[in-house]
């Protein structure tokens, strides 16, 4: 935490709740991204809760919803590297702060947190931030601004280690808030058998035909080729009636999705693959699939992928790095009845298809119950409102004086 001179000490600030506070977050720009919708969601939560909710950054689609439902609206230009215009910034928003009554800021990401610690700075207003991601190797000197807050939010266990290790800040100071998903889009009561009727259509799989499906993006990393070579091997032990349809949500790497399409020839495996492109329906998809297989290589702070599929009620096979433990529960980490997935070695074929086999021979019955439990765990974890409650509960803690508040 920063000291400050004896004659500049910070007066002790009454203990306060969130009903009648004043709360800003601040964020880059409100688009219609993850940052946008966690902004919104909490503005919402602070409305209901009885705050005052104010929101600071460039203008972005969310704004006339985030006006829709009560919140404020402030434009302000975080992305600027000139000087004077900075300091101009700082004048501003130490302004704001005061004119407007700010009893706490939420700075979403390192634009917003870089200026706000700083105008913060000798000011009894406690400051939260949302560290996106895992942090990367050093790129110079100085301190990240996202770990000034005095309280720092982390989208994992994983990715809370791994800032500790990186910035030498102490594990009170960061509380763990997974990301949300959107659980009334992705619900399982939501999706008419039409729909999927519809995708299994698309896919040329026929009514007696499971449906492994692998989403994300065509890349080396996303582990396509371990899938294509698992494959083989089931399918050489004899499995038959089983289509692996691989989903792309973006713009593939041409190179490597011909590399897959090459092995899936060379494996005999054409009648087995289908490589479908962007699927507009997500939540179709992931209610047509048996089973849904994360196989990315690649440590993450959350997978967006292995969190949807277990909302809509599908075991997940996931590779066991970075935060996909957290959201894919498995033994050992959890008893063999509170299981909702499989968790496997990376990059390892033989791993993946042992995986598939015990999840393609689970009776239905069982796996329908493993599959219930996913879509509560996600439920109870992923939720808007959830996630939001969980922000919430650290406004509060900071607003009664359970944490300190003044600015690292």
């Amino acid at each position: 935490m920063m000291s400050v001179a004896e004659d500049e000490q910070i007066a002790p600030r009454a203990a306060r709740t969130l009903v009648g506070s004043t709360v800003l977050q601040a964020v880059t720009r409100l688009d219609d991204d993850r940052a946008g919708h966690a902004t919104l969601n909490l503005a919402l939560a602070l409305l209901r809760s009885g705050a005052r909710a104010i929101v600071l950054g460039e203008e972005g689609a969310l704004v006339g919803e985030l006006q829709a439902l009560g919140g404020e609206w402030m434009e302000f230009a975080f992305s600027t590297s000139h000087p004077l215009r900075r300091r101009a910034n700082m004048t501003k928003l130490r302004e704001l702060i005061d004119g407007e009554r700010v009893e706490l800021v939420h700075a979403h990401g390192s634009e917003a947190a870089r200026a706000l610690s700083t105008a913060l700075r000798r000011k009894p207003v406690p400051l939260v931030t949302t560290y996106l991601g895992v942090p990367s190797p050093p790129q110079g000197f100085g301190v990240d601004p996202v770990v000034k807050g005095n309280i720092v939010l982390a989208q994992s266990v994983y990715a809370a280690n791994m800032i500790m290790k990186h910035h030498s800040i102490p594990r009170e100071r960061i509380v763990v808030v997974p990301p949300s998903i959107d659980t009334d889009w992705f619900a399982p009561a939501s999706i008419g058998a039409d729909r999927v009727a519809a995708l299994r259509h698309a896919w040329h799989v026929h009514p007696h035909e499971r449906i492994v499906l692998t989403p994300g993006h065509i890349a080396p990393w996303q582990g396509q080729l371990t899938l294509v070579d698992a494959a083989r091997v089931l399918f050489n032990g004899g499995l038959r009636d089983t289509v692996f349809v691989i989903a792309a949500d973006g713009v593939a790497d041409e190179d490597y999705a011909k590399e897959i399409e090459g092995r899936v020839i060379a494996q005999g495996l054409g009648n087995a693959f289908r490589r479908v492109g962007h699927c507009r329906d997500m939540p179709a998809a992931y209610a047509a699939a048996d089973i849904v297989v994360v196989g990315t290589e690649r440590a993450s702070s959350f997978d967006d992928i292995a969190a949807e599929a277990q909302a809509m009620g599908r075991p997940v096979i996931a590779s066991d790095v970075g935060a996909l433990s957290e959201i894919v529960l498995a033994p050992p980490l959890v008893p063999a009845e509170a299981r909702t997935g499989w968790l496997v070695k990376p990059h390892d074929t033989f791993s993946l298809a042992r995986a598939l086999a015990e999840a393609i021979e689970t009776e239905r019955a069982e796996s329908d119950a493993m599959g219930m439990r996913a879509h509560t765990v996600a439920n109870q974890t992923f939720s808007p409102l959830r996630v939001a409650a969980a922000v919430l509960d650290v406004y509060d803690a900071l607003l009664e004086g359970d944490v300190a508040s003044e600015t690292a």
